[in-house]
């Protein structure tokens, strides 16, 4: 990991669409409700907020556009006919000790990495079966958007030594509890 004598860190969720990210870092928030040092990042995304999912920023393309020439996001990317944006403040906030847990992408970890002094990737992953079933019980795409999502190329990640992989094909509690333990023992080995 980058940046070990850096206080707080990021802590970067990713994986595909249906893996079940949303309801892991949920999980977690229940888990350190009311902790201090342990923050969530609430993205910019320009999709309406009553779309489902995660709790969000809503902004149009344009004003998202324009923050972002701004430079107000230390990280931002598009996928999926939609951009995110990551608020600069996050990394303030890292660097006054706070670990934050931000859902991500697998393609923006290089800005992720660059933008952060520590930086730990948590890769979500679900069978593609259960993927397949909980895009189409949310709802929000179509059939094809959902066979171009289970077919979209993303890098790997298996060798960086800074990811660890989370299966939650089953019970949520099970992802959950290994995601917060996971934050949990990071922050005991967070350097003094």
């Amino acid at each position: 990991m980058e940046g070990r004598d850096e206080p707080g860190a990021i802590i970067v969720v990713v994986g595909p669409s249906g893996a079940g990210k949303d309801s892991v870092i949920g999980f977690a928030a229940r888990q350190f409700a009311g902790s201090k040092d342990i923050g969530f990042v609430r993205r910019v995304i320009t999709r309406p907020t009553d779309a489902g999912g995660e709790v969000h920023e809503s902004v149009s393309p344009a004003g998202f556009d324009t923050r972002l020439a701004a430079g107000e996001f230390a990280v931002a990317w598009q996928a999926h006919g939609l951009k995110y944006g990551i608020p600069r403040e996050a990394v303030r906030r890292t660097r006054d000790g706070e670990t934050l847990i931000a859902n991500g992408s697998r393609g923006a970890l290089g800005q992720f990495r660059k933008a952060f002094p520590r930086v730990c990737v948590v890769n979500i992953t679900a069978s593609p079966q259960v993927l397949a079933s909980r895009l189409v019980a949310r709802g929000r795409e179509s059939e094809a958007d959902i066979f171009n999502r289970l077919r979209r190329q993303v890098p790997d990640l298996l060798d960086e030594a800074d990811v660890m992989t989370i299966d939650n094909s089953g019970p949520l509690d099970i992802a959950g509890q290994r995601f917060a333990a996971f934050v949990a023992s990071l922050k005991s080995r967070r350097p003094a």
